[in-house]
């Protein structure tokens, strides 16, 4: 079964909370090393989840897992479930390309190519030969990513002379204009300043309405502003409470989580 026959109909619940992602029983190992231990949440769609904890909890690692990114590392081996639309990512017929077309990735770095602006978001949609209206789908996804207004008179300049919070908008423009459905980010504000990071905030929960959004956060506060769910890990790579981000923040139901949540942990 290819990526594009996904099986939807197994995916039950109402609009808003239907799930999107489910993983089951995930662990993550990077040769000896188990990075997650049987991780099982259900990701709703169109809704911003948050992971957070302390480093080198598994956060980024779960979230590689989302589209395959760490089948890139030689040494990572993974057993369990994550299904995307009822399918299981990892069956064999799933070609990781095509799953990374519909689940896009921001990292933690702004890494636009040594490209024009217009090149920069015409690249995804190039190599799946989306050529028709190319100049209208690349002013779209400019003006989904906040960035249209600051570089519609230089779209042929180089998207490495853009300040770092226009370059990690820029990522997230190319990220969405081969309209992916969910987008992945790893600590997309971290190297930005507060005015960028609040820009992209905004742009989010923006993009929450039209996609679903995981995002690998170290900023308590930045998930509690963004996001709808939240997931916490904490050290062995263990998911220890998902849920509401309100009540994981207000009343928790691990001690654990309350004790990183005040900071007496982590």
């Amino acid at each position: 079964m290819s990526l594009e026959q996904r099986q939807s109909e197994t995916v039950t619940g109402t609009d808003h909370d239907r799930t999107i992602i489910e993983s089951r029983d995930l662990d993550v190992f990077y040769g000896d090393s188990q990075a997650l231990q049987g991780i099982s949440m259900d990701i709703p769609e169109t809704q911003v989840t948050a992971l957070i904890g302390p480093s080198g909890c598994g956060k980024s690692t779960f979230l590689r897992s989302i589209n395959r990114m760490n089948d890139l590392i030689d040494a990572c081996r993974v057993e369990g479930t994550i299904r995307f639309e009822g399918k299981n990512i990892y069956d064999d017929d799933v070609d990781p390309v095509a799953l990374r077309r519909a689940i896009g990735m921001v990292f933690q770095e702004p890494n636009p190519f040594p490209k024009s602006i217009y090149d920069n978001v015409a690249y995804g949609l190039r190599v799946q030969g989306k050529e028709e209206n190319m100049d209208e789908k690349v002013e779209d996804a400019l003006r989904r990513a906040a960035l249209w207004d600051e570089v519609k008179d230089q779209l042929d300049s180089s998207g490495l002379d853009l300040s770092g919070g226009q370059q990690q908008r820029l990522c997230i423009a190319r990220a969405i204009a081969p309209d992916p459905e969910v987008i992945l980010m790893d600590e997309p504000a971290s190297a930005l300043d507060p005015v960028a990071t609040s820009k992209i905030e905004d742009l989010i929960e923006e993009l929450a309405e039209e996609f679903t959004v995981v995002i690998v956060t170290h900023n308590m506060q930045q998930a509690a502003r963004i996001s709808d769910k939240t997931a916490v890990f904490l050290t062995g790579g263990e998911l220890v409470e998902f849920n509401d981000t309100e009540k994981i923040f207000e009343n928790p139901e691990s001690q654990r989580v309350e004790d990183y949540i005040t900071g007496k942990f982590g």
